[in-house]
């Protein structure tokens, strides 16, 4: 299966989300490609990191060479990270794509943003169109904050997204181990963040866990 992460708004958190679920799909011993689209090559960077301090399983990230459906059969799951700055590797990629996996934080500006994600994606695919999936990213931890929610609530609204509840929360775990080169349950395997991370996963690919 193909799975894009993207939006049309940076900041989002999709190379830590594609960073995540690659490490995790890695120790589940999937054969998984993974592609960064991103001129910043962030997804890169990261897996040069763990590569260097020695961490396995290691995580090959290749660049838009290995665009082609030939190159991406050979993978049980691909995960591709794209941006905006190429806006044609980016129309590739989601015409590729079996889904799109949308990291949305909780801002009105993100909501609108989503929905014109939604259109763009339409507006560049015909018969075989991904399915779009929606979930909350970097929420608010604090219960008195309803903005998260809120969100939520809108996603669910939206024509075209499947919204899921998994939830990742704005938590310094997510940074601090992106940083390091590890997943977030590989710095703190009982912290939140972690069972945040592992509920994601396991509603994302439960045939892994038969």
């Amino acid at each position: 299966m193909i799975t894009v992460v993207g939006s049309l708004k940076g900041g989002s958190g999709k190379s830590t989300v594609t960073f995540n679920l690659a490490i995790w799909l890695a120790m589940a011993e999937v054969n998984i490609q993974v592609i960064d689209l991103d001129p910043q090559a962030t997804l890169r960077d990261v897996a040069e990191v763990r590569d260097e301090e020695g961490y396995r399983p290691k995580i090959s990230v290749k660049g838009k060479k290995y665009l082609e459906s030939e190159k991406l059969q050979h993978a049980d799951e691909v995960l591709i990270d794209i941006g905006t700055a190429d806006i044609e590797m980016m129309k590739q990629a989601i015409r590729l794509a079996d889904r799109i996996l949308v990291p949305v934080p909780p801002s009105q500006a993100d909501i609108w943003s989503t929905q014109r994600f939604i259109q763009f994606v339409n507006s560049i695919t015909d018969e075989k169109k991904p399915e779009m999936i929606g979930f909350i990213n970097r929420g608010d931890t604090h219960h008195a904050v309803r903005e998260t929610d809120e969100a939520a609530a809108a996603l669910v609204s939206l024509p075209g997204m499947k919204f899921i509840k998994p939830r990742l929360s704005q938590r310094t775990i997510f940074r601090r181990s992106f940083s390091e080169g590890l997943a977030v349950f590989e710095l703190n395997q009982k912290g939140k963040g972690a069972k945040e991370l592992n509920s994601l996963c396991a509603k994302l690919y439960p045939n892994v866990l038969k």
